[in-house]
């Protein structure tokens, strides 16, 4: 754990509050997955897109042994079918590329279904956010999510892309590329829509 680290998550928490969403620390995996129970009410339909933090955690596991709707969509075979069922869901699950200091999220896709149901479709977001992923500015937020939390998923899926050679973006225009769409959250309209819990653990990418 960082020290400095609860220091600059009050700060990030002050900054969504600022964005109308919401934010909380915690310590420990065990904490966040504490945490993020308490803000899923049984019964809910919940989905996930491909987070790797939802999965360090143990939420994936918890829900599904958990009296939830859970939408497991590692374990369907139909894709899109189970991507569609976020747009409906009561609570989407997921991270964030990069987080600024100031609580601007920063998200990349190939497919594009998770940063469209981070912009709209579900009524709740939770996301797991490891505090690795807090950056100064949108700046060096881009640039986390391009050369860092995209190329490693590209060696994650096992894709020929020139970055996993480079080790940086180079902007490809590969039809496997998975730098399609940019989202930045600056803003939720939408009142207790977005909930960020800030984990004192280096978690995903």
């Amino acid at each position: 754990m960082n020290s400095n680290n609860e220091a600059l998550a009050q700060k990030v928490i002050k900054g969504l509050k600022s964005r109308n969403m919401d934010g909380y620390y915690v310590k420990t995996k065990e904490d966040a997955l504490k945490k993020a129970l308490e803000l899923i009410p049984e019964n809910s339909k919940v989905t996930k897109g491909g987070s790797m933090s939802v999965l360090e955690i143990g939420l994936a596991e918890a829900l599904k042994s958990g009296n939830y709707e859970y939408c497991d969509r590692d374990a369907m075979e139909n894709k899109r079918e189970a991507e569609l069922f976020a747009y409906n869901a009561d609570v989407y699950l997921g991270s964030t590329n990069a987080i600024t200091e100031d609580g601007i999220l920063v998200n990349i896709d190939g497919n594009s279904n998770r940063v469209s149901a981070y912009a709209y479709g579900p009524k709740k977001l939770v996301l797991i956010v490891g505090m690795n992923k807090v950056t100064a500015d949108v700046d060096s937020a881009m640039k986390r999510a391009r050369n860092e939390a995209a190329r490693l998923n590209v060696k994650r899926f096992k894709l020929d892309l020139p970055c996993v050679k480079t080790g940086s973006c180079i902007e490809c225009k590969s039809p496997d590329t998975i730098c399609c769409q940019f989202l930045i959250t600056r803003y939720s309209r939408h009142k207790d829509r977005i909930h960020v819990i800030l984990v004192d653990e280096a978690l995903g990418y």
